[in-house]
């Protein structure tokens, strides 16, 4: 089973570059980047989850809907993306709800941060999505979590998949610099594995980045963006098809995962 999931926010990126972007600007990059995901995920018949603001939300109520009508899960990405307190775990989940008339039982940190879990819980989520159970200079040193799902706190977590022994991470800017054939070998390893892959991207992503003057971005963050992308991912999703492999919204495999130990 392959888990698709993407991290809809305002596209506020540059500033750790030292690049000023409006707040508009955030709006229209993020919105142009969901709107190629649903078209890729449409054209292949598939489901995902979208991990979304309240903030995005809120200024983009039409692309929160279109994402709900097409048959995607929506989960919390927080209330804002550069701003967290502890009571925006629930005031996100409660805005979500209202404006997509649908429950929300996920979330995600933004930038894949450390939560308090027992806050999740008392915001009323089943499951947290937001470890990366590897070792990244000055971002995280997750190598005593766990590869694969456990409960803490009465959560489910579901941390980003690594790859076996090594924890070679499967994230979004190993397909923008590894080799396609490469990161296929390592995602059907750790599938045949885990038993599934969780992967996350982001709609930004899907646009073209490679603009120094006015994103100031490193090499390794604009390779690939934009409809080599677009083609990198659709890609990647024709090949998990041919191999047989399910794709599956992430709230639907935990739900298996609860029936599965209640028999």
């Amino acid at each position: 089973m392959i888990l698709l999931s993407f991290d809809i926010e305002e596209f506020d990126m540059p500033f750790e570059y030292g690049k000023t972007i409006s707040f508009e600007d955030q709006l229209s990059i993020s919105t142009a980047g969901t709107l190629s995901i649903l078209q890729i995920l449409k054209q292949a018949g598939i489901k995902a989850t979208f991990y979304t603001t309240a903030n995005y939300a809120q200024h983009k109520p039409e692309i929160v809907m279109q994402i709900v009508n097409e048959g995607h899960e929506l989960a919390s990405h927080g209330y804002y993306h550069s701003d967290f307190k502890p009571q925006h775990l629930l005031q996100s989940k409660e805005k979500l709800e209202e404006i997509a008339g649908v429950p929300v039982t996920g979330y995600r940190m933004a930038r894949m941060m450390p939560v308090d879990e027992r806050e999740i819980e008392k915001a009323g989520y089943v499951y947290n999505s937001s470890i990366n159970p590897t070792w990244l200079p000055g971002r995280y040193n997750n190598f005593s979590k766990p590869r694969t799902w456990f409960y803490h706190h009465n959560v489910l977590q579901l941390p980003s998949s690594v790859s076996p022994l090594i924890r070679f991470p499967l994230f979004w800017l190993s397909f923008h610099n590894l080799p396609m054939s490469l990161l296929k070998t390592l995602s059907a390893a750790t599938h045949r594995k885990d038993g599934y892959l969780n992967l996350y991207f982001h709609p930004w992503e899907f646009t073209d980045l490679d603009q120094p003057e006015r994103f100031n971005f490193p090499g390794y963050v604009v390779r690939n963006t934009g409809d080599a992308f677009i083609k990198r991912i659709s890609d990647f999703i024709s090949w998990g098809l041919a191999k047989g492999y399910e794709f599956a919204r992430t709230g639907d495999f935990v739900q298996g995962i609860k029936r599965q130990l209640a028999k």
